[in-house]
């Protein structure tokens, strides 16, 4: 099984039989443990902004694409037919076009906010450009999705909350779609997201691994900032 919990940084865990799913066949336990939040986030967002899965053919933008939430908004968006752009560093341009990017723009070289391209869909992983820059380069009628999956506190909480406020406001006065998505945890979407990986149409990315002695120094890790994929604590 695989899924989500309260206090996972343990040998065992509780979790409600809603929350919970048959795990893939074709991944470890350790990679399972990375699908739920940032995984559903990812489905769940690109769902939101396409209405649906309809983004066939339709030109997305993840920014934000190296990250854990950003390695499966690729994966999930191509497998809904669209056409991927990601933005991430240098050391991450090889890595988000292995996971199936029609294009990766390095954010050390090129500012996408600046390129005049329109996209029907952004989904924001970074929240690092202000709304109206992301607006530019956002289609008339396309949708902005930041996705809200974590909660860094302090300062963080409140830019993003402000952002927010200020994203629901503009989403009734202008044609545009802004919106915040959290991981919502449901046994049909835990299942959707594993049917996505048995068939390997997705698949988990592990930036690092730390055993369970070591979770202050994977907290400190993730904490600096630009890991790829997800750190995953093993549990022997």
């Amino acid at each position: 099984m695989f899924g989500c919990g309260r206090g996972a940084f343990a040998e065992y865990a509780c979790a409600r039989e809603s929350k919970l799913a048959r795990k893939p066949g074709n991944v470890s336990f350790e990679q399972a443990a990375s699908l739920p939040i940032a995984g559903l986030t990812a489905w769940q967002g690109l769902r939101l902004g396409g209405q649906g899965h309809n983004l066939e053919g339709k030109k997305v933008l993840i920014n934000g694409a190296a990250g854990g939430v950003g390695t499966f908004a690729v994966q999930i968006a191509k497998s809904f037919g669209a056409e991927v752009t990601g933005v991430s560093s240098t050391k991450s341009v090889d890595l988000v076009r292995s996971l199936g990017a029609n294009r990766v723009v390095d954010y050390t070289k090129e500012d996408f906010t600046e390129s005049g391209e329109r996209y029907d869909l952004i989904f924001d992983c970074v929240a690092n450009h202000s709304l109206s820059a992301f607006r530019r380069v956002l289609d008339p009628k396309g949708s902005y999705i930041m996705a809200g999956a974590a909660d860094g506190g302090g300062r963080w909480m409140i830019g993003i909350l402000a952002r927010l406020m200020k994203a629901s406001v503009l989403s009734r006065l202008v044609g545009q779609r802004l919106a915040m998505v959290g991981a919502k945890i449901t046994n049909a979407d835990l299942t959707a997201l594993g049917e996505l990986v048995n068939t390997g149409k997705v698949r988990p990315v592990i930036g690092r691994r730390y055993r369970l002695e070591e979770v202050p120094e994977a907290v400190r890790y993730v904490e600096h900032g630009h890991a790829q994929g997800k750190v995953v604590i093993t549990v022997e």
